[in-house]
């Protein structure tokens, strides 16, 4: 199953994201609401404290949690997609917005994929996947995207192909700007293909079009 998790940064209407599987369940986490009309989604569940969705009328039950808590909006979103069956997770309004808010969802999606889910995190124009050892990913993405490895721990055996900068092996150490601006290559279907192993990272693409 699938579930969208509109979350609470940016969004940019964008092809690449309006050519992505719909989804079997959407959550919405608090302020996040306001992407479902723009995306012509209808809401089955809008989670949250309600601090950050003031003028956003939706119909959909709500799912009310006190201001004072340990967990932000969005991971009580996950919670209501995972408890209702999701295995694959996009996050919609992944980008932008506070800086803590974004970098722990980036995070919390390494995370999940740890676990076992299929996690992907968009903003219509940035995108990122979640990169684990013994966990490969293929990409099709537009030739010249801009594409990034953000090593979230010491990365063993990066390998990276189809873009400018090729790796085969190599070790990266964490916050290490060397595998940042890669650039896909100029065939016209490229494929980005990217494997480690040992580490957790975050592939990231700046792009609209597929």
């Amino acid at each position: 199953m699938i579930a969208w998790i509109l979350a609470g940064g940016r969004l940019t209407l964008s092809p690449a994201l309006a050519a992505l599987p719909r989804p079997d369940l959407v959550v919405a986490a608090d302020g996040g609401a306001r992407h479902a009309a723009p995306l012509g989604l209808r809401v089955d569940v809008w989670v949250g404290d309600f601090d950050s969705s003031a003028g956003v009328q939706l119909d959909a039950p709500r799912e009310v949690h006190p201001a004072a808590k340990d967990e932000t909006d969005t991971e009580l979103a996950v919670r209501v997609a995972l408890e209702r069956g999701a295995r694959e997770l996009v996050f919609v309004g992944a980008f932008g917005g506070r800086f803590d808010h974004a970098a722990a969802l980036l995070l919390g999606g390494v995370r999940l994929a740890r676990a076992g889910l299929e996690v992907r995190l968009t903003s219509g124009d940035e995108w990122a996947w979640p990169l684990l050892p013994g966990r490969p990913l293929a990409l099709a993405l537009p030739p010249s995207t801009t594409l990034s490895v953000v090593a979230c721990t010491d990365l063993a055996g990066l390998s990276l192909g189809g873009v400018r900068w090729p790796l085969a092996g190599a070790d990266v150490p964490l916050g290490s700007g060397w595998t940042l601006s890669n650039e896909v290559g100029h065939e016209a279907a490229a494929q980005v293909t990217a494997s480690l192993e040992g580490g957790h990272a975050l592939v990231t693409a700046l792009y609209t079009e597929v």
